[in-house]
Order: structure tokens, then sequence, then C-alpha cells
């Protein structure tokens, strides 16, 4: 092989990588706003399946749980706060497990949902279940504690996930539910205006 053939190939392979990197650049900037307004109608969805009963729900701004951003919002009916809405996130045992968390006013959970996990398929998956979700029904701060027995007053484990429902009872939901009885109840506010960041 020439020191010629060398430059012919070098140039070759340049020019691939440089239509490649125009190519990836131009579907980047063609599905960007796309995917970025999917995202926000997602958001928009699972807040409102967390909050039915709110004809507003505004973010109030953000926080950086494990070093991830996160958002919060105030929920409203006609007007009057009905209660809050946090993303969280808690550390598992194969990923950060994304978590929103409405509370009403009384800073008790109403309801979670999970947004993205890496959890292990067929047992730390479970916290994605109903009947793992439900159990956070109108707990406080003081009953966000994992048990391994049959429980109605703090949250069961699931079957050989302890670490998983640990994430996100004790880590996502019950630093979640902190942050707002932090921020907003003992912020001397008892009714946030939003704040757009």
């Amino acid at each position: 092989m020439t020191g010629k053939d060398i430059i012919k190939i070098t140039f070759t392979l340049v020019v691939f990588y440089l239509i490649g990197g125009f190519i990836l650049a131009f579907v980047y900037a063609k599905t960007s706003p796309q995917i970025y307004k999917n995202a926000e109608e997602a958001e928009k969805k699972a807040l409102k399946q967390l909050m039915p009963d709110a004809d507003d729900i505004s973010k109030l701004g953000e926080w950086e749980p494990h070093g991830k951003k996160a958002k919060y919002f105030v929920a409203k009916k006609a007007g009057e706060t009905i209660g809050y809405v946090v993303q969280s996130f808690g550390k598992g045992y194969s990923s950060f497990i994304n978590v929103l968390i409405a509370v009403d006013k009384d800073f008790k959970v109403q309801k979670i949902t999970i947004l993205a996990h890496a959890e292990t398929p067929g047992l730390g998956d479970e916290i994605d279940t109903d009947w793992f979700k439900n159990q956070f029904k109108d707990k406080d701060l003081e009953h966000l504690k994992v048990v391994k027995t049959d429980t109605k007053e703090y949250i069961q484990a699931i079957s050989g996930a302890t670490i998983s429902s640990r994430a996100v009872t004790e880590d996502a939901v019950k630093n979640g539910v902190a942050f707002l009885i932090k921020t907003i109840k003992e912020g001397g506010k008892t009714d946030v205006e939003p704040r757009h960041n």
C-alpha cells in the first residue's frame, strides 16, 4: 500500500463521516422539536391523571434529587390550591427510578406514577403495578416506610425486590414529600404563585 492509497482511503473515510454527521444533524434538527413536544404532552397527561380535579397545574420550580433535574407543581381548582405534584428520583437496584408524586394540601400522598425505570423484569419492575402504587394513598411523611410483612399502615415491600420498593418509597416519594413540606409549608407560604424558570 502506497502513501497515495493511504491518503485516498483517509480522504474517503473523512468524507463518509462528514456526510454521516450532516445527515445525523439534519435528522436531529427535524425530530428534536417533535420529541420535546411529545415529552411535554406526556408530562401534561401524567399531571392530569395524578390531579384529575385540578383545572390548572402550574410549574413552581425545579430541584435536583440525586443530581437529576426534577420539577414541582401546584394544582389549583377555581383559583384555590388543592395540592402539589413533585417529580423525584430514587436509586433502585439497577436504575434511577423517575417518579411523579401527587399530594393534597396536607402533604398526604394521593397518587404516584412511575415515569421511567430499568429495574429487573419480574421483580423490581413490580413497582409499576397498581397493587404497589395504590398503597401510597393517604400516606403522610411518617408512614412512607417499607416493611416486609402485610401492612395497611406502611408500604409492603415487593417480595424479592426490597431495594426497588425502598427506592420508590423511602428515597423518591419520601424525599419528594419532604422537599415539598420544606419548600412550601415551612417556607411560610400558604399559597405559592407559579415561578416561570
